[in-house]
């Protein structure tokens, strides 16, 4: 079930840029990009739980222009944690504006699934067959700025998965 909804998301993302890269090839070039990120991830549960947690990891994507400095794209990404989180990965489509030739803002939608670590959270050992994964629709926004002409940027970037979490992350990316 937990593939078969990350597979749909990519799909939907893919199928979103479509239109994108027919219009790119008028308005420019495709910007892809990879890079690695690091944040923290407060999943918010409360009641004295400790809840978060670090998350090292990467991520890729391509964004088309679609017009002026307007441009649609699709991303993932994967992380490591450390404390309630052992890992996380998702997929989203972004819309990003370029506000001049080395800084770009941008808002993201997708899905992202988050793999728990239990034993933390409750603080004692759990059956080893309890689901301990939980994903949902993520939302953000975030700025991009360039480091001269390099194609290096430095990304910052905040998410919320559901509503219910808080996840801030900065970046270093290469684009291309």
């Amino acid at each position: 079930m937990m593939n078969t909804k990350i597979l749909l998301v990519i799909g939907a993302a893919a199928f979103a840029t479509v239109p994108a890269t027919a219009s790119a090839q008028s308005a420019g070039e495709p910007e892809v990009y990879v890079g690695a990120s690091a944040g923290y991830h407060d999943l918010s549960i409360g009641g004295g739980v400790e809840d978060d947690g670090a998350i090292f990891g990467g991520i890729a994507g391509v964004d088309f222009p679609i017009g002026g400095d307007l441009s649609i794209g699709g991303e993932v990404n994967y992380h490591v944690g450390t404390g309630a989180i052992d890992s996380e990965y998702g997929a989203a489509a972004r819309l990003a504006y370029s506000v001049n030739p080395n800084t770009k803002v941008y808002v993201r939608g997708g899905y992202q699934e988050v793999e728990l670590d239990l034993e933390e959270i409750v603080g004692a050992p759990v059956p080893a067959l309890l689901d301990d994964s939980d994903g949902d629709f993520i939302v953000g926004a975030g700025t991009e700025f360039g480091v001269g002409s390099s194609g290096l940027k430095l990304r910052l970037g905040v998410d919320t998965v559901s509503f219910d979490t808080t996840r801030a992350t900065a970046g270093l990316l290469f684009s291309f």
